[in-house]
Parts: C-alpha cells; structure tokens; sequence
C-alpha cells in the first residue's frame, strides 16, 4: 500500500517501518561509540551514505559512482581499524540480560565461591588477583602461569593465594567453572592517570582489562579492601560482598574461546 510518493519514489508502510528501524539502530551503535574516533567515522560513513542515495535517487551517475567508492572504502578500514570497539559493541550485545540467561559463564555455585573467597581473602588481609575470562581469549597468559584446571572453590582460591603457596604472587584465571590458571604474569597499565598509590595488583587489574573484555577483581593487601576492573577502569571500589554478588549475576556469561 502505497501512502505517498516523492517524484518517483513510492514510499510504503514497510519503507518507513524499515527506516525507522535503520535510523535507530544507527542512533544506537552512534551513542555506543559517541566520543571515539569511531563515532566520528561512523557519521562520515552515514553521511556518505545519504549521499549516496540521494544521487541515486536523482539519477547524477558519476557521482554515486564516486560516493560509492568511499563508502565503500570507508566500511573496509572502520573494520580494520577499530576492531576493538566493534568487539566491545558485541560483547555489549551479549550482555544484555536476554542473552545472559542463555549463556552463563558459571553457575550459582561458582559465583558464590569466588564471594565466599574474596570475602575470607579479605578478612585474613591477604591480596589476591582473580581474572574472569569472557569472550576475550586469554591463552598467552595462562600458559605464562601454572595450569590448574580445577573447580573453583573457596578452599581453593585460599590455598593458591595462602601467602605461604608459591602461587601467590600472580593473577588467577577463572574460564566459566573452572580455575584454568595460576600465577599468571598480566600486562601493567600504562595510564598516567590512575592513582598513584596503586600497586602492581591495582596496575595490573586494569592493564588486562584494557586489552581484554576480562571482569577482574582485586583484594587489596595493605588496605583489605575490594575492587572491580572493567573495561579499563575500576567500575567498583570497596565493594560488598552483595553488591560483587549481583554484579557477576549481571556480567558473566560462558566463554567459549581459549
């Protein structure tokens, strides 16, 4: 059905549904990466893009022809060049709850292990370093470590990070409900902003999160406190016991890369 017509263009229900649902998800991806050097491409992609239809649509051959290549152009070196934030839009597709009640990254009882751990490993003043692999493989640095590949459970999670276990002094890697690795060596920030009373822990926590889609937590030795990296940044400082539960509920779901 037809309900009106610019020049020669028919435009139906169906166009506008369609275009309606185009432009939103072009305002969703735009307010996703608003702020980056991809956002600002992806604005010189839809303008070439509404360009490129318009020259279409009245028919200026040359210089669809012209836009044509830009774009496409354009579409090729955004992939290249910003793959790492079109795989923190995925990942942030995946993290929607919908699909975080399909794939779960470790069952109830794992979660409440790690919580049970972070809290003992708190109370006895002990620092830890606990890395929870996403979808981001982290094969370089578990095989820099010792290979566990036990169940996680909190008598375990003590025992590696006991200050007496040669283990200690390294990062652990936990892959869906299993403890994979131990003693693993993480890169270090190199932010000039973060605080400067920071340890290698803290450095440590957010240099991993900066290269990888990884939820890790850090038991403060000094200070007994607990803290969350995401996404290259501490989103939780002295958290609860509660407020941790809730937030591995919300964040983790099963890894299927090694």
């Amino acid at each position: 059905m037809v309900l009106f017509e610019i020049g020669f263009i028919k435009i139906t229900l169906i166009d506008l549904v369609d275009l309606a649902l185009v432009s939103w998800l072009f305002y969703k991806v735009y307010t996703y990466f608003r702020g980056t050097r991809a956002g600002q491409m992806l604005i010189g992609l839809i303008i070439l893009m509404i360009g490129s239809f318009i020259f279409n649509a009245f028919g200026f051959s040359a210089s669809s022809w012209l836009v044509n290549q830009f774009q496409t152009v354009l579409v090729v070196a955004f992939v290249i060049l910003f793959q790492p934030e079109l795989r923190r839009l995925l990942i942030f597709i995946g993290q929607t709850r919908f699909f975080q009640q399909i794939f779960r990254a470790g069952t109830p009882k794992t979660i409440t292990s790690i919580i049970e751990a972070t809290s003992q490993l708190k109370e006895k003043g002990w620092g830890a370093l606990i890395v929870i692999q996403r979808e981001t493989g982290l094969r370089s640095y578990k095989d820099q470590g010792m290979r566990i590949r036990g169940e996680v459970t909190s008598s375990l999670l003590l025992s590696i990070f006991s200050p007496s276990s040669p283990l200690h002094d390294g990062a652990v890697i936990i892959q869906n409900d299993l403890i994979d690795s131990a003693a693993c060596i993480l890169p270090l920030t190199e932010n000039k902003m973060i605080d400067s009373e920071m340890g290698t822990r803290h450095r440590a926590a957010i240099g991993i999160s900066e290269e990888t889609d990884a939820i890790v937590i850090v038991i403060s030795e000094e200070r007994s406190k607990v803290s969350v990296a995401e996404n290259g940044k501490f989103v939780k400082r002295n958290v609860k016991e509660s407020t941790l539960e809730k937030y591995l509920n919300d964040k983790m779901f099963i890894s299927t890369e090694d």
